[in-house]
């Protein structure tokens, strides 16, 4: 759960020109916004409108969607609380420390774990979530005083053996309980778990009224309804109007634009986390075959889902990028309830199933 995304670099962009960082502002349907930092990403969640609330004034109403929000965090620290490697007595910490035995989790935990091993068949293991004891030997994170990225390759006989301990179909499930037959495997769900949280942050505000929203949960985006009371000329409530930014610009330059509404936009690419040594770029996705990063043709993939579907849109995102371009195209085809925009590493762009403005 490391995806470290700089809202600079983010390739989801939402193009909201009156969202903005003022938690208190709610001009000309500005919504309600706060931004907060969970699941080591920066994340922001507006909300437009919402039923049931009990205040009469728009000031009352405020307070009640940003308390709202509160809780919406808070949500999101407690499911990482039980799905990080890295939070210590978390379900997946004492998974991997259990040396073997069986642990009992959550049904959350259980969902997830057996969400990883069908992907897991479904890519014949690239996607594979006991990546762990690879993972932690990389750095993906720091920068120098000038703000380039840096890293240290690891020992090659240390990723041999982390590689060794490897192999998703050695995790073992029998009701809550789950086991890894390996005892020194170690699961990782980093490239799963936070679309699942969006998911869960999603359907807890609309059971509490909420009809008109944005989670964006550091570049893994779900929006609710359409645009709250922003009307066109017809006074018909209009889509949000979703940026999909270029993976080869570092000024912030669009691939184009989508309309949408109910949906979830996901994206991985092997610029969001890298860093150069001796003139080679190692990114963060990698190969549970060989420890390193996969030599992969495709620079992003985003995924367009149905609202509900952003931990489907999470592991797709990543299973693209490890597949490479003609085997992830075919992949995405086979899912009727998806879409994607895929830029390779010549800059082409296909898409699948949507047309970019």
């Amino acid at each position: 759960m490391k995806k470290i995304i700089t809202v600079l670099l983010l390739v989801v962009t939402l193009i909201i020109p009156q969202l903005g960082c003022n938690p208190q502002a709610q001009n000309n349907n500005q919504g309600v916004s706060k931004t907060s930092f969970h699941l080591d990403t920066v994340c922001t969640i507006t909300i437009y409108t919402m039923e049931g609330t009990g205040a009469a004034d728009k000031e009352g109403q405020e307070k009640e969607a940003l308390l709202l929000i509160t809780e919406a965090f808070k949500l999101c620290d407690d499911y990482e609380k039980l799905l990080s490697k890295t939070i210590e007595g978390s379900d997946i910490d004492r998974i991997n420390r259990a040396g073997g035995s069986w642990v009992s989790v959550s049904d959350e935990t259980v969902a997830l774990v057996k969400m990883g091993k069908e992907w897991g068949d479904k890519t014949e293991g690239l996607f594979d979530i006991t990546i762990g004891k690879a993972t932690e030997l990389w750095n993906f994170h720091d920068e120098d005083d000038a703000g380039n990225k840096v890293g240290t390759i690891p020992d090659d006989s240390l990723l041999s053996e982390a590689i060794k301990h490897v192999d998703y179909s050695k995790i073992q499930i029998n009701g809550n309980r789950i086991r890894l037959a390996d005892g020194k495997m170690q699961l990782d769900l980093g490239g799963i778990a936070k679309g699942y949280i969006a998911d869960k942050v999603t359907a807890f505000l609309e059971e509490k009224g909420v009809t008109s929203g944005v989670v964006n949960l550091g570049g893994n985006i779900v929006v609710i309804g359409q645009k709250g009371e922003d009307l066109d000329k017809y006074g018909e409530a209009v889509d949000f109007s979703i940026g999909i930014g270029s993976p080869v610009s570092d000024k912030g330059d669009l691939l184009g634009t989508l309309p949408g509404s109910d949906m979830t936009v996901v994206t991985s690419g092997t610029y969001e986390r890298y860093f150069e040594a001796d003139g080679i770029k190692y990114h963060h996705v990698l190969d549970p075959k060989t420890g390193y990063p996969f030599d992969t043709d495709l620079l992003s993939v985003t995924i367009i889902g149905k609202k509900g579907n952003s931990a489907l849109c999470d592991v797709m995102s990543t299973s693209a990028l490890a597949l490479g371009e003609e085997k992830a195209i075919k992949m995405i085809k086979g899912h009727s309830d998806v879409k994607a925009v895929l830029v390779n590493a010549d800059g082409k762009v296909t898409c699948i199933g949507v047309e970019l403005d």
